[in-house]
This record gives C-alpha cells, structure tokens and sequence, in this order.
C-alpha cells in the first residue's frame, strides 16, 4: 500500500542521547527527507546504551577501551572518524582527554515528560547538542532543566518531575517493551511502523529507504 501523500511520514527513533551513531544517523535521516521532499513526524524512544553507569561517569576513552576492547590509538582514531563524519552533516563534535559517558535515565524521564508538551523532539535535539558539542553532563539535573526551559517548557515542573521520578516506572517499561520486540543496538529506526533500518546507514540508503516507504515497496532490515 502506497504511503499517504498529504501527511507527515511517522518515524519512530529508539536512541540514546551519548550515541554519536544515533545523531550521524538521525541527520542523515533529515538529509535523505529534504532530498525527497518528505515531511516527517518523528517519535523518539528510550534506550540506555549504560544502565548501570553511576552517577560520576566515566571517562569516554575509559569506557570505549574497557567496553569494546579497543587501543588507546583505536579509540582516538574511531572519534576522528566521527568528527569528520559529523562535520560533513553539520554536526559539531568535541572530544578530549576529559570527555565522558553519563547516566542518561533522567535524560529520558524528562523526555517523556516534554512528550506531554510537544516539546520531546526540540528537547531530543537539544540534549544531544548538549552532549556532544558543549560537552555538558547530561546526567547533571540542572543540566537538564536548563535545556527543558531553553525549548519552552515549565522550569519548576522539570525540576519536580526529576525530584519525584515520575516517570521511572514509565521509562523502564518503554526501555523493556523495545528490547523484547529484538532492538540491542542503537539507533533503530522505523518508518511508517513498518520498515525497521539499523544503524546509520548513510544518506543514500536512507534516502532509497524513504522513497520505497512511499511506494510501499521496501522489506527493511533487521
């Protein structure tokens, strides 16, 4: 069935906002959509790259070696690649020796909340900014209430919905639904609740992607 024309494309992003991958990926996304004249409506998900981060972090170049039993050099070589990947789609990344991962489970309390107020994707982008480019620490709670209030939302009421954890239980139960329908790595995309795309495939996939979705021709990939 071909895609309806005269309404936004839906697609669905399960991510963490310390996944580089998932920012390369969600802008190559936005590259093929302008490439094909596509409206979009996107729904951001909740995935934890780190559950069991404390609360401190962890020096990145640490965690890379530790996690995925690179060099140093391997490391340092890996976050070049991404800075010369980013820097073609307009993407700002800054690493150093002081860079590090955080705890994201509050991150993502608050982007659920922000969802109430239409305002998840604005805050989305805005904690990857955060992130990756101005180096914050977005497991810091006045972190993350200063960027809710920069994209327009209540300052007190994102500082009581971190304080009371309102969302904790709501946030665990999405992180588990998402698992047990097979994601285990990030970012995992939808399209049209149909076509799944793994990973930051590169703008030309996507972009072949998004206009097989619309003719209603494409098998996705797991």
């Amino acid at each position: 069935m071909m895609a309806d024309s005269h309404r936004p494309m839906r697609i669905d992003i399960v991510s963490d906002v310390v996944c580089p991958w998932c920012i390369v990926g969600y802008q190559q996304l936005r590259c093929a959509l302008e490439n094909t004249g596509v409206q979009a409506e996107f729904h951001w998900h909740p995935f934890e790259l780190n559950p069991d981060m404390p609360a401190q972090g962890e020096l990145l170049r640490d965690h890379i070696m530790r996690k995925y039993g690179t060099s140093a050099e391997e490391s340092e070589h890996n976050r070049d690649r991404l800075c010369a990947i980013g820097a073609e789609l307009g993407i700002d990344f800054r690493f150093d020796e002081q860079s590090r991962i955080y705890n994201t489970f509050d991150a993502h309390q608050l982007m659920h909340w922000a969802d109430s107020q239409s305002r998840k994707h604005d805050l989305k982008l805005a904690l990857l900014h955060d992130y990756f480019t101005a180096q914050r620490d977005v497991s810091d709670r006045a972190v993350l209430v200063e960027s809710a209030t920069d994209v327009g939302l209540d300052q007190s009421e994102a500082h009581a919905v971190l304080d009371e954890q309102r969302f904790a239980d709501t946030v665990r139960r999405n992180e588990r639904l998402w698992v047990s329908r097979g994601i285990q790595g990030v970012p995992a995309i939808i399209l049209e609740q149909r076509y799944l795309l793994s990973g930051a495939q590169g703008v030309e996939n996507f972009t072949a992607a998004v206009r097989q979705t619309l003719s209603g021709n494409h098998g996705g990939s797991q």
